[in-house]
């Protein structure tokens, strides 16, 4: 990789870094990458409202190849000392999107200056971590005539450089569901006369290791607390209102519709039970991400002609992803690459990008466009 590149793509990731904007709200961050490709290549620039593209363009007739990178922070302070440490409490990149919107810039300079035979995308994506912004920006695999999309995750604890792949599932679905129910008030001291939901949430966490059990799913299914709230704090009065809210994770699409279908027929079976009335909302919905075979296999060459370390993997990561939107309309696959071990996980506040890993992602992503 081009050493003024990457000096460059470190640059722009500790701009990025020190000017965090949470999940649609990431006015700057796009403005500024936009900014930057504007400033340092020739690429054309398609802006699409809170996302945009670059694009490289090879020819008439030739193939089409996107690369995904998301943009947006966390809310999380910063508490490590940093010379390029957030300036805003409260939102810090802890998650590591600056160095993978760095990372796809830096491929983008590349190409720029370098070429490619293939017409090649680079999308930058919006709120991710609410799972919002892929499903806004997949269309354009349809409409441009993508024929493979590829994108990373850095993984902190794995050996720097080291790059994790998995054929099928490579990021579990998940959904959250909120679950509220509505009694009848009564005093403290007499309980009977009043409907109190309490019951019925504690019935519904108790039954959440059979309704997960191993047993009834090829793949992994799983049910977390998230939070829950009863009554108010008044000694005198018997709870008559709750909310449970719970996240579920399935490795296949089809199993985590039957997971929510069992939590919501238990529902249904304890409001009957105890004469609530309740209502069922979703949230955060995103299906399981999918890697095509051959979309791996070419991460897999690409790795071996780069001297990379491999490390195949043969579970997905629990973690949801909305790059599941993209590979739903086109070959593609998601993988990892080691930032280290010893460093501090994602979605903590000790947590910083390791840019030694850019030029590892950079040249990985130039390969995959010769595959």
């Amino acid at each position: 990789m081009d050493t003024e590149h990457l000096n460059l793509a470190v640059m722009l990731r500790h701009e990025l870094h020190q000017h965090p904007e949470l999940s649609g709200q990431e006015v700057w961050t796009k403005r500024h990458l936009m900014d930057f490709l504007e400033r340092y290549t020739s690429l054309e620039i398609v802006d699409k409202g809170r996302w945009f593209y670059a694009r490289y363009r090879a020819g008439e007739g030739r193939p089409a190849i996107a690369f995904r990178a998301d943009f947006d922070a966390l809310p999380l302070d910063e508490t490590i000392e940093l010379p390029y440490s957030s300036q805003f409490p409260g939102v810090a990149h802890k998650c590591g999107h600056d160095g993978h919107s760095a990372s796809l810039a830096a491929c983008a300079l590349e190409v720029n200056k370098y070429g490619a035979d293939k017409n090649v995308y680079f999308v930058f994506q919006h709120a991710e971590e609410t799972v919002e912004g892929a499903i806004e920006c997949a269309p354009l695999m349809d409409e441009a005539d993508i024929s493979e999309v590829f994108s990373y995750h850095n993984v902190p604890g794995l050996p720097e450089h080291c790059i994790t792949i998995i054929d099928g599932t490579a990021c579990c679905g998940s959904i959250g569901l909120s679950i509220n129910f509505k009694g009848i008030p009564a005093h403290a001291g007499q309980p009977e006369d009043g409907r109190n939901p309490c019951f019925a949430i504690a019935e519904i966490i108790r039954s959440m290791p059979d309704v997960t059990a191993s047993a009834l799913y090829k793949g992994l299914a799983m049910s977390t607390v998230i939070g829950m709230q009863a009554g108010k704090d008044d000694f005198g009065m018997s709870a008559s209102e709750g909310r449970l809210l719970l996240t579920l994770r399935s490795q296949f699409d089809g199993e985590l519709e039957e997971l929510t279908r069992r939590i919501e027929d238990i529902t249904r079976e304890q409001a009957v039970r105890y004469g609530l009335e309740y209502d069922i909302s979703f949230h955060d919905s995103v299906p399981a991400t999918f890697n095509h075979k051959e979309s791996a296999d070419k991460v897999r060459r690409a790795v071996k002609r780069l001297g990379l370390p491999l490390l195949e993997v043969d579970t997905p990561s629990r973690g949801a992803e909305d790059f599941a939107w993209f590979t739903k309309r086109t070959r593609g696959a998601m993988f990892g690459v080691g930032t280290g071990e010893g460093r501090a996980p994602i979605h903590t506040v000790a947590f910083d990008f390791n840019d030694e890993i850019i030029p590892t992602v950079v040249e990985l992503y130039k390969a995959l466009m010769d595959e």
